[in-house]
């Protein structure tokens, strides 16, 4: 009764919480830095990040979820804890959590994700698929017998569904989104240009002149990194048609899991979606002209969610207040 009511989406990338009554209070980076002598975590979140690929051997920087799904069972928990008792402080009253779940995901997972909120002190912990939080989030009319599709964009999977009536009808995804994307720009720097650089250079690339589509202007970027053959510090300019060149790959296999969700989607349901368009959700919707590129490829009207990064961890806070409703479709612990 006197509990919050918070919504999680525990993302590969980004963690994001919800409070009922008071929206978007926390959006932190899902990275812990743990010193490797004594085990000590040393910080979490944004601090954690401003250390990845900077610190000596001595502390290990770690996603502690690989692909939406704990790799560190230890080090989620004690992530979750850290941010729940951020959002609550230190009051006597346990909050009731929602947290987002892959769709594909394993009762095992499931159960992991489950145990790791209780532990960081949830008093009752429920799980709801990401895109059916993502498609409650953004406002769609999930509770009637239409169609809606999303595609959820997120930092370790990519998740394409069709809802109606509360429960997802047909879905799919893959383990291809912002990190694959960010290590596609790696690659192709390191190809081309015999230069290394790190994972938060590559992002801020991405951010920086990405596109999935040519642009009309081209943008360009000096990128800092090692040269390969020299081993020493190098300054190189890059244009956005090379990023778009150099993430055409695992924008394509995104592509195809939209495809087959399309392929499988009840006839009547296609004819809603088709009028309704698809939702694109998450942080990979930011990418410019991603919705143009999928609505060229699969003959869907696509468009972009407004504030499409938090609309999983909205979705899950509000479901809080359904849960009634919703319990049949969600996933057991």
């Amino acid at each position: 009764m006197f509990g919050k009511k918070i919504g999680i989406d525990l993302g590969t990338v980004n963690v994001l919480v919800y409070v009922k009554g008071k929206g978007i209070v926390l959006q932190e980076p899902s990275v812990v830095a743990i010193a490797l002598k004594d085990e000590r975590i040393v910080a979490v979140g944004n601090e954690a990040r401003e250390m990845l690929d900077r610190t000596p051997d001595t502390i290990e920087v770690m996603r502690p979820l690989q692909n939406g799904v704990i790799a560190d069972y230890m080090v989620t928990e004690a992530m979750l804890r850290y941010f729940i008792r951020k959002v609550c402080g230190r009051t006597p009253f346990k909050p009731q959590i929602m947290i987002s779940v892959p769709v594909g995901v394993t009762s095992v997972e499931s159960r992991a994700v489950h145990e790791a909120a209780l532990q960081a002190g949830g008093r009752e912990v429920y799980l709801i698929p990401e895109p059916l939080a993502a498609a409650y989030g953004a406002g769609m009319p999930i509770g009637t017998p239409t169609g809606n599709m999303v595609i959820d964009i997120g930092g370790g999977a990519s998740e394409a569904a069709v809802i109606s009536m509360n429960e997802i009808v047909v879905s799919d995804s893959v383990r291809m989104a912002g990190v694959r994307i960010d290590e596609a720009i790696m690659s192709y720097i390191r190809k081309k240009y015999n230069l290394l650089i790190g994972m938060p250079t590559a992002e801020e690339v991405k951010i920086a002149i990405g596109s999935a589509l040519p642009l009309e202007e081209e943008l360009s970027i000096e990128v800092q990194g090692r040269d390969q053959v020299a081993g020493l510090p190098k300054t190189i300019t890059i244009t956005s048609s090379e990023i778009t060149e150099a993430i055409a790959e695992p924008l394509a296999a995104i592509i195809n899991v939209v495809r087959s969700v399309l392929e499988r989607t009840p006839p009547e349901l296609s004819s809603d979606i088709i009028d309704r368009g698809i939702a694109v959700l998450g942080g990979g919707a930011l990418l410019r002209n991603i919705d143009r590129m999928l609505t060229q490829e699969t003959g869907v009207p696509c468009y972009v969610a407004q504030d499409p990064i938090s609309r999983v961890a909205v979705g899950a806070g509000k479901a809080l207040d359904n849960i009634h409703i919703l319990r049949r479709s969600l996933p057991a612990p």
